[in-house]
């Protein structure tokens, strides 16, 4: 692991720990009351419906590129992905496994891996689209995310300026992606909708955490704040979600009057909420797991070397009886078969 991989997990740890210590455990232990029998049913509720759309759009864009994906395989294996993001740092890692296991299973690890790349970078976009949106309604919220986590800034200006240094030296790497995006214009209004509608079930799961954690704004007042928390989730800066998510939401909170303490409680809320969503998938990697163990276990019972299980010829289904003696074949003709026997005599066909 590089040394960018190790630290990038332990600023989110650092932001966490420092919002702790400066809110209170109150604000946290708020957040965890989320854990009602209410919230639960509505964020597993919800998450069926965000993932199903999640796993469609990903079926659409794989089969666009020529790979065959079903819908039911795609659900667990999101399910199983999102879980997998929200247990291990930096959020992707669920995302790479899943493109390089369906990549191998199509037979094709690039085009796996670009259609798992599209279809996230699409519901990026959404989410992009629909915060700059937020942005351009209420300016006074523009600095929020870079008072939040400062390095948010100059990430976005770094990324700025890389760009289009990236896209010149990789511009042959960039040829596939771009046959790709011509492969996928016609489904591209379908898997626009499918974001959407993913990105407002987002939206739904954190506004049942913020009133779980005891907030009563408005949901009108609260939307764009919690806009600006699922942006800065794309951040590398965290631990399955947690850390920049907070930071923003408790400035943001605070910004508007509702105290920064009620931020970060809706912001755990919804981190709690959103892992009882994803725990579907660790039945699903329990379950695979499982499988992929008796399998190996019924292999490693049949020692190498050793031989093929008797398989007792069938009857003769003239007689009932056994079956007739096949002549042996020797390799060549007149001489003796391994099997001990002498070699079949063809019949002696006599003049008439």
């Amino acid at each position: 692991m590089t040394v960018g991989g190790v630290l990038r997990p332990l600023a989110g740890v650092a932001i966490v720990a420092v919002l702790v210590w400066w809110s209170g455990p109150d604000a946290v232990a708020d957040g965890l009351a989320a854990l009602e029998a209410g919230p639960v049913l509505a964020a597993l509720g919800i998450g069926v419906v965000t993932t199903v759309c999640s796993a469609w759009r990903w079926c659409l864009v794989a089969r666009g590129l020529g790979l065959r994906l079903p819908l039911p395989a795609a659900v667990a294996d999101c399910y199983q992905a999102m879980f997998l993001n929200a247990v291990l740092p930096a959020g992707v890692l669920g995302d790479v496994h899943r493109a390089l296991g369906h990549g191998r299973r199509a037979g094709d690890v690039g085009r796996g891996v670009r259609a798992v790349a599209l279809e996230r970078l699409v519901g990026l976009l959404v989410l992009v689209v629909v915060a700059a949106g937020v942005l351009a309604a209420q300016p006074a919220l523009l600095g929020v995310a870079g008072d939040a986590v400062p390095a948010a800034g100059w990430f976005g200006v770094a990324v700025l300026v890389a760009a289009p240094v990236l896209g010149w030296a990789l511009r042959s790497r960039l040829r596939p992606l771009a046959a790709d995006l011509r492969a996928l214009r016609r489904t591209w209004p379908a898997v626009l909708g499918l974001s959407v509608v993913a990105l407002g079930g987002y939206l739904a799961t954190f506004v049942v955490a913020a009133r779980a954690a005891g907030t009563s704004a408005p949901v009108v007042e609260l939307l764009p704040l919690l806009v600006l928390a699922l942006l800065v989730m794309a951040l590398p800066l965290n631990v399955g979600g947690w850390g920049p998510r907070e930071a923003v939401a408790a400035v943001g909170f605070g910004a508007v009057g509702l105290g920064a303490a009620q931020g970060v409680s809706a912001a755990v809320a919804y981190g709690v909420l959103g892992l009882v969503a994803c725990s579907p998938g660790a039945a699903v990697l329990l379950l695979r797991l499982a499988t992929r163990r008796r399998l190996t276990g019924s292999r490693r019972t049949r020692a190498p070397g050793s031989p093929a299980p008797h398989v007792p010829s069938p009857r003769s289904p003239a007689t009932g009886g056994p079956p007739h003696p096949t002549p042996c074949t020797p390799a060549t003709r007149g001489s003796a078969c391994a099997c001990g026997r002498p070699p079949a005599r063809r019949p002696v066909r006599t003049p008439a």
